[in-house]
């Protein structure tokens, strides 16, 4: 199950490059991202360009803003598989995914990160993906898969996700995009978690 609401841009007002004041499930902590469908045109990314191969109909930017950010803060589960006890024992994982890309042969782009934290709100570990440059998209308009995955830190209570969209040179588009952000908890044996063989 992915923690992480609206990872897929498909909630809430957006559609066109035009700038929005809200996302749900997600705070804007600065500048101001745009959602825009797929079927927008004007050089954005299209349903036939690079991407998800199960996309939706829209995808996240940095809208025109120098710097945007958006953050979301997600509880841990508490009982179950993956509840408390089994994050103490080492025996949750993580896997953090995203679709990262941008624009042509432009720098401009997007970071995705977790950041897993203790019941006092101290970060006790971080995974970063990205940015996704021109050279790795092939120059191409087009967004790019990107996967990290861990055990989550023993103590860790919540987890903070954070998209943080750059633009790199002028003009007043900030093209850093993403799509089908998620993150996922799964658990492994006890003899695993131990470094035993299986």
């Amino acid at each position: 199950m992915n923690l992480v609401v609206n990872g897929d841009a498909e909630s809430g007002p957006g559609g066109s490059a035009e700038p929005v004041g809200s996302v749900t499930g997600w705070r804007i902590a600065q500048g101001a991202p745009a959602l825009i469908d797929y079927s927008f045109g004007g050089g954005y990314p299209g349903p036939s360009d690079p991407g998800p191969a199960q996309r939706g109909s829209r995808f996240f930017s940095g809208g025109n803003s120098p710097r945007t950010a958006l953050v979301q803060d997600i509880d841990l589960p508490t009982t179950g598989a993956t509840g408390r006890a089994a994050v103490d024992a080492g025996r949750v994982r993580y896997a953090v995914r995203g679709w990262l890309g941008g624009y042509a042969g432009q720098e401009d782009g997007v970071r995705l990160s977790v950041e897993f934290r203790d019941a006092k709100g101290t970060p006790v570990a971080l995974s970063v993906l990205g940015p996704v440059t021109a050279g790795e998209r092939k120059g191409r308009t087009a967004l790019v898969e990107r996967e990290a995955t861990s055990t989550v830190p023993p103590g860790a209570r919540s987890a903070r996700v954070l998209l943080v969209f750059t633009r790199s040179g002028s003009g007043t588009s900030n093209d850093g995009y993403a799509d089908a952000i998620s993150l996922t908890l799964s658990t492994v044996s006890a003899r695993n978690a131990a470094g035993g063989r299986s």
